[in-house]
């Protein structure tokens, strides 16, 4: 098979110095971020934990998305895939971020109050799960796997880019198959223990597919961006195409989709079921201010990219599947806002500073450590045997 003729320049520019910028923005979010710890630390916690979950989501999906481009053999994606393997590889690195969480879990978590359990009997039944030494030793477990499987098939992949190996794509697979398996179980769980369990009283048994597809959805819309801002810098123009975001549309608008049956569902159930406790969990976020907050994200992320993707000519215009992904991931970010916030400020509404400053800080951290790694190598699997398919198939 010869290989396929690219016209672009494969290498991140060495003159596009975005990595500094971004890190050096992130640096000033965080320590903006740490000065009001000081002034209000159970507010530094929860707005630090709205951002963490969001570029979480995004290095979650990333991990999906590969896993299953491998597992499936497919051919579309192989010209962009270098994007969410790069995305997905650095968890090693992004794991140390969750460890302000860990100082925190006493202002973010009832559970961890020893009076609270000691006089609550729901608590106690939920205590061999929700104490503080086995909620860190998960937290070890979930990032020593995504570390794992993101690093080696980030690796692998690169490996393959410099000896042409086409047996690496064999190791690839077997490596995604028993890994998708680990990573639905760990990401479920993981879902529980940093959003759920905020509220222990009440649970979901859908909760963490929910969490997977906001996070899913999400990731479509990252990527539709960034190839956005490698086109705006002459980048990969004639390498991925606008077949490709056409493509990403029509994943983008599945996922919409999907999103949504599990939203509706869950909210269904526990509707109809009219179980107190349970209720009083949506009864908390659609009142005080935040029954905006999901109006809009209902909107934002449903109905309005629903309606606009549903027809195929919309999704062949580049600059109307963008504009549908920044409204996405706008909503991506309100949807996790209300889902952590009412546990704070029962009384209503109220957006703090820190959820700003939060959100820069970690993602210039993020997308730093993103770009960082996304110029050390080339930007498209060079020696992938389906990326002639991926290029001219369209």
């Amino acid at each position: 098979m010869s290989k396929p003729k690219i016209t672009d320049t494969l290498d991140f520019p060495s003159d596009l110095n975005i990595t500094k910028s971004l890190f050096g923005v992130g640096t000033v979010g965080l320590l903006a971020t740490g000065v009001g710890y000081f002034l209000d630390h159970d507010q530094f916690f929860f707005s630090y934990l709205v951002s963490f979950s969001f570029f979480s989501s995004i290095a979650l999906g990333s991990l999906f998305f590969v896993m299953v481009q491998h597992l499936t053999r497919s051919e579309w994606s192989a010209v962009l895939r270098r994007i969410p393997e790069t995305f997905s590889s650095y968890f090693w690195i992004w794991g140390l971020f969750i460890i302000p969480l860990l100082f925190g879990m006493h202002s973010l978590y009832h559970w961890t109050h020893a009076d609270a359990v000691a006089a609550d009997p729901v608590l106690q039944g939920k205590e061999p799960y929700l104490n503080t030494t086995f909620f860190i030793i998960r937290q070890v477990i979930y990032f020593a796997l995504w570390s794992f499987l993101g690093y080696r098939l980030y690796s692998k992949s690169v490996e393959m880019d410099e000896t042409g190996d086409w047996g690496l794509q064999t190791l690839l697979r077997r490596t995604s198959g028993p890994g998708l398996f680990f990573f639905a179980i760990t990401l479920a769980f993981a879902s529980f223990d940093w959003i759920m369990s905020l509220d222990p009283h009440w649970y979901s048994t859908i909760f963490g597919v929910y969490y997977f597809a906001m996070s899913f959805q999400g990731l479509f819309a990252v990527l539709i961006l960034v190839i956005f801002f490698l086109w705006n810098n002459n980048l990969l123009t004639n390498t991925i195409q606008k077949s490709h975001i056409y493509d990403l549309g029509v994943q983008m608008f599945g996922f919409t989709v999907f999103y949504a049956y599990i939203a509706f569902s869950q909210f269904l159930l526990i509707y109809y079921a009219n179980i107190p406790e349970e209720t009083v969990w949506y009864l908390e976020r659609l009142s005080g201010g935040y029954e905006y907050l999901a109006w809009f994200y209902l909107f934002g992320r449903f109905v309005i990219p629903f309606v606009i993707l549903l027809p195929k000519g919309p999704k062949s215009k580049p600059k109307v599947v963008g504009s549908v992904a920044v409204l996405i991931l706008v909503s991506h970010l309100v949807e996790l806002y209300w889902l952590v916030m009412p546990v704070l400020n029962h009384h209503g509404f109220h957006l703090n500073w820190m959820t700003i400053t939060s959100f820069i800080g970690l993602g210039g951290i993020f997308l730093g450590l993103f770009f960082y790694k996304f110029k050390q190598n080339k930007m498209v699997p060079i020696n992938d045997p389906k990326l002639g398919d991926s290029l001219n198939k369209h």
